[in-house]
């Protein structure tokens, strides 16, 4: 069970969206311990976009003590560990699934560094089915994953199997958060778009984005 009174964060230099996966390497002492820990009680912890701040610990180079200053912005996306190995002492591997979202009511820097924060669940995206006039999105999407999975397997986690109805693939949402994690647009971007409650408008703002781009769809 997941304890918002109490949420580990790790604040990182990108966004995680539901239904993403992301690889991390851990070795900073901040986070090992935490990791251990959520692998042990199959809790996740929380992935939050840095705003200022670097992912590693630094020290303050000005004042010669303490660290540099991090913040990070205040929704972000729980991530629950899939795959756990330790190939040697002080280091991690681990890959993550990004589950919810969640909104920071509060938070504090531990003494180590670790920041834990009082937060609160984000409702789900509803399923909202894709319109006829942005199918093309979807599509572009499944003939992008079949490539990618031809050319680099391994680059992207595996995706369901493209059906015309009743999978993920016909959902606004899901869609949109596969487009966002794949296309190279500003951090800023795509926390905005983690941000929005409403799934067919993150869907019509990705369509923006790929018709910037050139992307067919």
């Amino acid at each position: 069970m997941t304890d918002f009174n109490a949420l580990p964060l790790f604040p990182l230099g990108t966004v995680l969206f539901p239904g993403g996966s992301l690889p991390l390497q851990i070795f900073e002492v901040r986070y090992l311990d935490m990791v251990q820990r959520c692998h042990r009680e199959g809790t996740p912890f929380g992935v939050v976009c840095l705003t200022q701040g670097s992912e590693v610990m630094q020290r303050d180079r000005d004042s010669g003590e303490g660290f540099r200053p991090e913040s990070f912005h205040t929704v972000g996306t729980l991530a629950q560990i899939v795959e756990f190995d330790q190939p040697q002492p002080g280091l991690l591997v681990i890959a993550t699934q990004g589950t919810g979202r969640f909104r920071i009511k509060s938070s504090q820097r531990l003494k180590y560094g670790l920041w834990v924060a009082e937060a609160e669940p984000v409702p789900a995206d509803p399923a909202v089915a894709i319109p006829e006039e942005l199918a093309g999105i979807a599509q572009a999407l499944h003939q992008l994953n079949q490539r990618l999975q031809q050319e680099q397997p391994g680059l992207i986690g595996p995706y369901p199997d493209y059906a015309p109805s009743g999978t993920p693939w016909q959902e606004a949402g899901w869609v949109a958060n596969r487009w966002a994690e794949l296309l190279p647009l500003p951090v800023e971007t795509k926390q905005q778009l983690l941000t929005l409650d409403n799934p067919l408008l993150r869907l019509e703002l990705v369509g923006d984005a790929l018709d910037q781009m050139g992307i067919e769809h």
